[in-house]
């Protein structure tokens, strides 16, 4: 499937941040299918580290926009992990509306998203999340021309796969 045109990749400021935080309540939703999470006394989710998006610098906020319209989200943050030197781009959550999926559009926005941070990459997926597991092997092999490799690692008790590869300079 090609490319669609006209997705926007935002550097998220405070500016965003409600609109950031509704779609985050929706992925968490989405979520919450794998793992067993409630709703606080105010009906939403929450999300822990949310703030530090915009007060540290090794977390990165984006917003997707498609035509305008607002169509996910990837929070990115630097860390050190599985290379111990910081030097790792991680993806640590991603979202696409469901309208807008199985249409390229989350291939293009993570493309999008590792090109505006060149370097080595790990993206992280829970085993049973098999259709995430798909997307990130698919998108991953689209975006290196080479077939995606994993690896095993348990997280208490949860099996996760880890990918890692990198995106250029």
């Amino acid at each position: 499937m090609g490319m669609s045109t006209g997705l926007e990749l935002i550097r998220a400021g405070v500016e965003h941040r409600s609109a950031l935080a509704n779609l985050l309540e929706l992925y968490l939703h989405d979520f919450s299918e794998l793992v067993p999470m409630d709703v606080g006394d105010d009906g939403r989710f929450g999300y822990r580290n949310f703030s530090l998006y915009w007060s540290d610098d090794s977390r990165l906020p984006f917003l997707a926009r498609l035509h305008g319209k607002l169509v996910g989200f990837a929070l990115v943050t630097r860390n050190s992990e599985p290379f111990g030197d910081g030097q790792v781009w991680d993806m640590a959550e991603y979202f696409v509306l469901r309208r807008y999926r199985h249409r390229g559009i989350g291939t293009e926005l993570a493309t999008k998203v590792w090109r505006r941070c060149p370097g080595r990459w790990q993206i992280r997926v829970m085993e049973k999340n098999t259709d995430a597991r798909s997307f990130w092997e698919s998108s991953i092999a689209k975006f290196t021309g080479a077939p995606a490799h994993s690896s095993k690692f348990v997280v208490d008790g949860v099996p996760w796969y880890r990918f890692s590869f990198n995106s250029g300079r």
